[in-house]
């Protein structure tokens, strides 16, 4: 599984929880917005992530 800009704005799009993790991260680390989703997508989807079937779906 390798990380899609375009899957990964999609996943965060549906989903409140991650949108609020995204900001929150934005805020307390002073990131730009790619590199907190890159950030997220590590922490969260990857290798038996939280939401790793709903980034999977995504690539169908």
């Amino acid at each position: 599984m390798r990380y899609v800009k375009s899957q990964m704005k999609q996943l965060i799009k549906e989903n409140e929880a991650l949108q609020k993790q995204l900001k929150v991260l934005m805020k307390e680390h002073d990131l730009e917005k790619p590199y907190a989703m890159k950030a997220l997508y590590h922490a969260e989807v990857t290798e038996g992530g939280k939401y790793q079937l709903a980034y999977q779906a995504l690539e169908k």
